[in-house]
């Protein structure tokens, strides 16, 4: 049974390895909240996932010790355990989905473990390590439903109450249910009139809708660039803690969630990944009753890969209305485009890319689609050049990111 006892003793442990990371205060990215960051994004191995993995691998056995630890992970928690066990001179095998990122996979290979990848989701991976963990006798270190791991994660919700005695409500990622669990357990044994609330991705929605229906279960699917909170089963463990101690927990969707990175990239001079961003994407866009109160948004990590971080900004960009992409049904004559630009150029927009097509079976054949990319100030930018194109006799077609 986890005990407050047991936190404590985590965090002791984790003095020779994981950092206390920094609560920042970020004034400019919720108005009206008194918004700060728990920069988890800046742990040793970019992820909190380090704190549980360390604790239940060094609460081992000389004799479990000697055969080894597997694991199953989409990422973070796979480079925990390699630097825990490297660190005691532990063999580590850890099975990752082999959609994984390319940057978690070499990462984990480079702190010490033996990597197999494996086909489908982190629930797949799960299986095969448990296969595994039966054939060699090797110890699992589950990354979210265990009391050990759990109570390592809770170390973060002591910093926090340390670092912020008066905060009103903390903000935290879930996919699993370990992250969420350590820190409710800690904070509402310690400050039980503390909100914890929790945050899913919409395409990965499994502890909100246990919570919700009251009962555990399974998705079908998942569907989400936020691959750390990618999980189709919660913990049972963590999904009768989730009830116990959180308020309440949202979703976001994959729009609003690269919209929360690229503010705290903006922002903050922060890299967060999918799953570190929900938070403060729950927090940007009204999911939660903040208005006015001391809130901790808790940035999980920041391993993000860089191949999808480019599309990442784009669909910020356009969630917050900094990007647009126009078209427009044009008579094919000269000047129409000259008064189109006037137009966008009076709104105070910039014009980054201009594609005239013909070739439309759709259209008249005097007729052209004009298609503008634009970067906007704002949504209401947008809608201003919309209402002026329009107001001037021309037809938006359609308009696509």
């Amino acid at each position: 049974m986890l005990t407050l006892d047991k936190i404590y003793h985590a965090k002791f442990i984790l003095k020779q390895i994981a950092r206390k990371t920094d609560l920042i205060a970020a004034p400019r990215l919720c108005p009206g909240t008194d918004l700060y960051l728990k920069t988890e994004n800046l742990q040793v191995t970019g992820s909190f996932k380090v704190r549980g993995a360390y604790y239940k691998i060094s609460q081992l056995t000389e004799a479990e010790r000697a055969k080894g630890v597997i694991a199953c992970s989409a990422g973070n928690h796979a480079q925990g355990v390699a630097l825990a066990a490297t660190r005691m001179g532990i063999k580590s095998v850890v099975c990752m989905p082999d959609g994984a990122p390319i940057m978690k996979v070499e990462s984990t290979k480079r702190l010490g473990a033996e990597v197999e990848l494996v086909k489908g989701t982190y629930d797949d991976a799960h299986d095969r390590a448990v296969e595994l963990q039966q054939e060699t006798g090797m110890t699992f270190i589950h990354p979210y439903d265990d009391e050990l791991v759990i109570a390592g994660q809770g170390t973060i919700g002591l910093e926090i109450l340390d670092q912020l005695p008066d905060v009103d409500a903390v903000i935290v990622p879930v996919g699993g249910g370990g992250l969420i669990s350590g820190v409710a357990f800690a904070i509402k044994s310690l400050r039980p009139e503390v909100k914890v609330y929790g945050v899913q991705a919409a395409g990965a929605p499994s502890m909100a809708r246990a919570f919700h229906d009251h009962h555990y279960e399974t998705l079908d699917r998942v569907d989400t660039f936020a691959d750390g909170i990618a999980v189709k089963t919660p913990g049972e463990l963590t999904y009768q803690m989730v009830e116990n101690y959180v308020d309440d927990v949202v979703t976001v969707s994959e729009d609003e969630i690269a919209a929360a990175i690229l503010s705290l990239m903006e922002n903050q001079k922060l890299v967060a990944e999918g799953a570190g961003a929900t938070p403060v994407a729950a927090a940007l866009f009204g999911k939660l009753p903040l208005a006015g109160k001391k809130v901790v948004c808790l940035i999980s990590g920041g391993n993000i890969d860089v191949n999808i971080l480019s599309r990442v900004i784009t669909r910020g960009l356009v969630m917050s209305g900094r990007k647009a992409n126009l078209m427009i049904a044009l008579e094919d004559k000269p000047g129409q485009l000259t008064l189109v630009s006037d137009i966008i150029s009076a709104c105070g927009a910039n014009v980054v890319s201009v594609h005239h097509d013909r070739s439309d079976a759709n259209m008249a054949i005097t007729s052209c689609f004009l298609k503008l990319g634009l970067e906007t100030r704002n949504a209401a930018q947008i809608e201003e050049i919309k209402q002026r194109l329009t107001e001037a006799g021309f037809e938006l077609v359609s308009e696509r990111v």
